[in-house]
């Protein structure tokens, strides 16, 4: 979020930024963590080099003044859709992996797993499952899930 909210850089102004929001960490640590979300370095439209996220989407900054810890609060949620036994809940970017994790670690009993990218994740659902049930499994992940009718059944 700092990196798509942010023009960083350099790995000491990233560390800087995530010390202002409560977090410490090694230069080392954040290389990886780097590495691993695929980062990289492109020209912004000031003609410095900074930190943008792979997902073409994520080259355009979020224009925000809130905190990371704000940011954190809200859900990324923008819509889901169902087709058989599969649900797709659209995120904003960079919000899918975590909303996945936190469905998988619920254990809801009609959801059977997740994949998820950058802005998009699969849900298996249980076959015979509903899609109210799912919706009311998913809403307390993501309070303001609702379906594409805009009802959360």
């Amino acid at each position: 979020m700092l990196i798509s909210s942010k023009e960083l850089s350099s790995q000491d102004e990233v560390i800087r930024e995530l010390k202002k929001e409560g977090y410490k960490l090694t230069q080392a640590t954040l290389s990886r963590d780097l590495k691993q979300l695929k980062v990289a370095k492109a020209a912004s439209m000031s003609g410095k080099y900074v930190y943008v996220l792979p997902n073409d989407t994520m080259y355009k900054r979020i224009n925000s003044n809130q905190n990371l810890t704000e940011m954190l609060r809200r859900s990324g949620y923008r819509s889901v859709k169902f087709s058989g036994q599969i649900a797709v809940l659209k995120t904003k970017p960079g919000y899918a992996s975590a909303i996945a994790y936190d469905i998988d670690n619920s254990d809801f009993p009609d959801i059977l797993g997740t994949i998820a990218g950058d802005d998009t994740i699969f849900i298996v659902t249980k076959e015979g499952s509903t899609q109210a049930s799912i919706l009311r499994s998913l809403s307390v992940i993501v309070p303001e899930v609702k379906n594409e009718d805009g009802l959360i059944s």
